[in-house]
């Protein structure tokens, strides 16, 4: 989570992964990653913002099952990622660090990095999390 909370802050840039400069909801989660692990486990395609609006292939959720171990939902604690289908039948789009029981650390178009409540509308989206291998909460 001291990781995460450096984030802070970070403007919103669609496929960026730079602290303090830009991100997008991945690009948190990467750097983040980058931070953690000193590389990147991949280098993500480059991707619209309306990506996730159609198609049936889990882009996000495939690549996060290869790198990160999947967890309940139920069990996701403080540092776990969680990935949300913002709309039913669109594959999901959107990933935020758990940072308490109602609270997440994420990155939103037209902001920046903030600490917001996991309200229940971002609850009933929740559709996977999952653990940074060897990370203990």
């Amino acid at each position: 989570m001291e990781i995460a909370r450096v984030w802070l802050g970070t403007p919103y840039h669609h496929q960026a992964a730079v602290r303090g400069a830009g991100c997008d909801c991945l690009g948190l989660v990467r750097g983040v990653w980058r931070d953690l692990y000193e590389a990147e486990p991949e280098t993500p395609p480059p991707y619209s913002p309306d990506w996730g609006e159609y198609g049936e292939v889990e882009y996000l959720l495939d690549a996060a099952k290869r790198h990160m171990e999947p967890i309940a939902i139920a069990a996701a604690r403080e540092g776990d990622v969680l990935a949300f289908r913002m709309r039913d039948r669109c594959m999901a789009k959107h990933l935020a660090i758990k940072s308490g029981d109602w609270t997440m650390i994420h990155a939103q178009s037209d902001d920046r990095v903030r600490e917001v409540a996991l309200s229940p509308y971002w609850r009933r989206h929740i559709v996977a999390a999952f653990a940074f291998p060897g990370v203990e909460p």
